[in-house]
């Protein structure tokens, strides 16, 4: 099931990539949210793929939801193009990603980086994988020398009060803060350790489901931004090498009563 999804998601990354070289239809699924062609025909793929091989178990894809089969042990959760609108604007980080759950607990996760040709894998008790090579995490345990990431929900506009306290508090407390527009990507890079930290409200299963695999092989950390368990169906994330996880959380903290 793992060579599967990484076949899926080098298919689906060379079907992005095709339509990154001519023009493509961009659809508004709302003020800034993006669909194009090159979501569809990388979520079709990579479902025909999967179906072909596993046709009992069960798709939670992005574009198109959730497939039958709802008593099924196995289910493949499914971003076919995350960072739709660096996509349409032609700026080059965006990512498929393929997570795998059994019976409620992820168990494999491929995300792939098409335009650096960068295959990012994790399984269950095995660890995680940069193009075959391990990785693991950073050692930077002191919050001021920190490289840390986040992103915005499509809703930013109207609750730009809610997000901003952090951005400045993190921005006036570490190294630096991107913002990289690929959820899968920067869950990524804090588990090779380009990042340190990563938090982020609003997200979806399929942004963070194989990422959130790949933290925990390479020896990171991941929960809620509280510090609570991180439920996949309400991710509200805080990922980071552990060794920063209680320094972040007592930021979030501080900036609680700022957020409305």
């Amino acid at each position: 099931m793992l060579e599967l999804a990484v076949r899926a998601a080098r298919e689906a990354g060379a079907i992005i990539q095709d339509f990154a070289a001519r023009r493509f239809e961009i659809i508004h699924k709302g003020r800034i949210n993006l669909v194009t062609e090159a979501d569809l025909a990388s979520e079709k793929h990579i479902k025909e793929l999967i179906a072909a091989h596993y046709p009992a178990h069960q798709i939670l894809a992005e574009e198109s939801g959730i497939s039958h089969h709802e008593d099924a042990d196995y289910c493949w959760i499914i971003d076919p193009l995350d960072g739709t609108t660096n996509f349409a604007h032609g700026f080059p980080c965006y990512s498929v990603s393929i997570g795998l759950e059994h019976k409620g607990e992820m168990i494999a996760g491929v995300i792939y980086d098409p335009s650096r040709e960068e295959l990012f894998v994790a399984e269950r008790g095995a660890g995680a994988t940069l193009n075959g090579e391990k990785i693991r995490v950073s050692e930077i345990a002191d919050l001021e020398k920190a490289l840390l990431v986040t992103g915005f929900p499509y809703d930013v506009r109207e609750r730009m009060s809610f997000y901003s306290p952090a951005w400045e508090a993190f921005l006036a407390k570490s190294q630096g803060v991107r913002r990289l527009g690929s959820a899968a990507i920067d869950l990524a890079y804090v588990a090779c350790g380009r990042l340190d930290g990563f938090w982020e409200w609003g997200l979806n299963p399929w942004d963070c489901a194989a990422g959130w695999l790949l933290i925990k092989e390479a020896g990171g950390k991941l929960t809620k931004t509280d510090g609570n368990a991180f439920e996949i169906t309400k991710p509200d994330l805080l990922a980071t090498n552990h060794l920063l996880h209680e320094q972040m959380i007592a930021v979030l903290n501080e900036v609680k009563p700022q957020m409305k």
